[in-house]
């Protein structure tokens, strides 16, 4: 909701330093122009920055973890940046509620992943509220990562082991966040970062080992804040 709302006022606000506004109520021989006031800018920048977050997605697993970032911006709306990301978790109480009732969960939940991504923040916008203006850009990002996974396969063996088993695979890296702009350098930073790749299904037991089902395509939500520096 918070997301909508915000994207709601962003649109509003939304403008170029050169947009041109024609208002017909007033006398057509009248024309208003609208400066944006770009405060920030992000042209020729490097940023450095981080976030703490939670992953939002995984029905056995609650898993929390954080992002490293750098980034450099080569036009106002263009940029690159690379990701680290690290988290951990344990069974939920769903998990648990499952192994009470003599069943094994079956889980995979994201160890680390590293990658690039193309950056692009086309809109830039700003909120008068108490009197005080805060000014903030909406930013997107596509690329590609190199993803660890961990799962729980072995607890299907014969006998089951609590070890986890390693993964790692290619995926699909993309991003939308916002940038609160507290100072020419400093910057609070929202994120919903997500990974999308192709894994096994399942594990199920055949004798004393277990087999692979069919693959099918994973997508993993973080919800991150944090702040960059740019210099």
């Amino acid at each position: 909701m918070f997301l909508v709302l915000l994207s709601f006022f962003s649109f509003a606000a939304m403008a170029s330093e050169k947009s041109l506004y024609d208002f017909s109520w007033l006398d057509q021989d009248k024309e208003i122009y609208v400066l944006q006031n770009r405060k920030f800018r992000k042209d020729g920048k490097f940023y450095l920055g981080g976030t703490l977050g939670k992953t939002l997605s995984g029905a056995f697993i609650d898993a929390y973890g954080g992002t490293a970032r750098a980034g450099y911006f080569f036009h106002e709306n263009w940029g690159i940046e690379g990701v680290f990301g690290k988290s951990q978790g344990e069974q939920n109480d769903t998990a648990k509620g499952v192994t009470e009732q003599g069943t094994v969960p079956y889980y995979r939940k994201i160890d680390t992943y590293m990658g690039g991504m193309l950056m692009w923040s086309p809109f830039y916008s700003k909120i008068n509220t108490f009197n005080k203006i805060f000014y903030f850009d909406w930013m997107f990002g596509a690329g590609l990562a190199s993803i660890t996974t961990l799962d729980n396969r072995s607890k299907f063996d014969t006998p089951p082991s609590n070890s986890l088993t390693s993964q790692q695979q290619m995926g699909i890296l993309w991003d939308t966040g916002f940038r609160f702009y507290i100072n020419e350098n400093w910057s609070l930073r929202m994120d919903v970062t997500g990974l999308t790749y192709q894994a096994n299904k399942s594990k199920k037991p055949t004798g004393t080992t277990t087999t692979t089902t069919a693959k099918k395509l994973f997508t993993n939500y973080d919800l991150g804040l944090g702040l960059n520096y740019a210099f």
